[in-house]
């Protein structure tokens, strides 16, 4: 039956995959009547400190506040802008939004879809604040020379890598360029904790000011004595031990996501209807989501009906991020016609590690049918 959400046949846009200890270490969490804090908790943060290389890591409940923690630990008020990306997901224009502050949206490349110092550069005034690279759907941004930008004017940098968990630039982890880098932990990413976040910094000061946001602004040497008005941005003891079996899965899950790219490059690389991103030669991407262009020549139907036929073929497929024009009862933004042109033909494919050869030819099978 065609649309049959439950139907073995039925293909989810992503759905998370267990690779063997999640059951037991969450069984552990729970028996150790540790469920909030607890040993998972400084085991996960241990473990992506040595793996990130990073003075601090500090776990968080999800990847939007392990943002607004980085934007609180870098003093970001009322009046402040930062610049955003204009085609990508809305977590960190929407956070410095609730706080008072501007999100500044720039233009991005046309062929890799993120953003490039040369946008970047045309939008800062006296009032920004920080900059925010989105490493889209797994793929980097150009982080050196966005960082020479950031240091000629001295603005602070915090890379939003929930997509890109995993994927390097010039052989160095994204996430780790910037003052900040923070990543999620949802339930489609590379790694999930179910939801869960994280945020890396070399910078000792702004992870002691972010350990206090995270945790009421308590000062644990003296019990319920508030250092500042903080909130609670903590994970949980067994959504760290779900993580920590993750974690300990990473080399075969992008292994497995390697493949699943590779896969789709090899039915669509060649195939005129669709644009493919780009990921530069220094980019050794994991991907998050397998995102293509549809040629408005050879799909006239439109994108959105693209996305109803795929479904009618038992494929869930997911549109591209709206803009800040799109979404005008929320933020302002100039009109920016690279990403509106994205926002408008991208379609996204189902992604995930236990995804089979066969499903791919399948779905690339169903999607080059419906040209026209």
């Amino acid at each position: 039956m065609k649309n049959d959400l439950s139907s073995e046949k039925f293909i989810p846009w992503a759905k998370p995959d267990f690779w063997g200890k999640e059951k037991e270490y969450v069984l552990e969490a729970l028996t150790s009547t540790w469920i909030s804090g607890g040993l998972f908790v400084d085991r996960l943060e241990k473990g992506m400190a040595q793996y990130f290389g990073s003075r601090c890591v500090l776990a968080a409940s999800n990847g939007t506040t392990a943002l607004h923690m980085a934007f609180l630990a870098l003093g970001l008020k009322a009046g402040d802008e930062i610049i955003v990306p204009g085609f990508g997901f809305f977590a960190a224009a929407n956070i410095a939004a609730l706080m008072g502050a501007k999100p500044v949206f720039c233009e991005v490349d046309p062929a890799t879809w993120c953003m490039r110092a040369v946008d970047v550069e045309r939008c800062i005034t006296p009032k920004t604040k920080i900059i925010v690279p989105i490493h889209t759907y797994g793929n980097v941004c150009e982080m050196d020379e966005i960082m020479r930008l950031a240091d000629k004017h001295a603005i602070a940098v915090v890379e939003d890598a929930a997509e890109s968990f995993a994927s390097r630039y010039d052989g160095k982890l994204s996430g780790t360029y910037g003052t900040m880098g923070s990543f999620s932990f949802q339930a489609t990413k590379t790694i999930t904790t179910g939801e869960g976040g994280l945020v890396v910094t070399d910078r000792q000061d702004l992870c002691d000011v972010m350990a206090l946001y995270r945790s009421h602004g308590l000062m644990r040497k003296r019990h319920y004595w508030h250092e500042l008005t903080g909130h609670n941005f903590r994970l949980t003891n067994m959504q760290a031990a779900l993580g920590c079996a993750q974690f300990e899965k990473l080399e075969d899950i992008v292994r497995e996501r390697s493949r699943v790219h590779m896969q789709y490059k090899e039915h669509l690389g060649s195939f005129d209807g669709v644009t493919m991103q780009v990921f530069q030669p220094k980019v050794d991407a994991v991907l998050w989501a397998m995102a293509v262009k549809l040629a408005p020549g050879s799909y006239p139907q439109g994108r959105d009906a693209v996305l109803h036929q795929m479904l009618t073929a038992d494929v869930e497929t997911r549109p591209g991020f709206y803009t800040a024009f799109d979404m005008k009862h929320l933020h302002r933004s100039e009109r920016l016609s690279v990403c509106e042109q994205l926002s408008a033909q991208i379609i996204s494919l189902p992604t995930f590690p236990t995804l089979t050869n066969e499903q791919i030819k399948y779905i690339c099978k169903e999607l080059k049918g419906f040209r026209r």
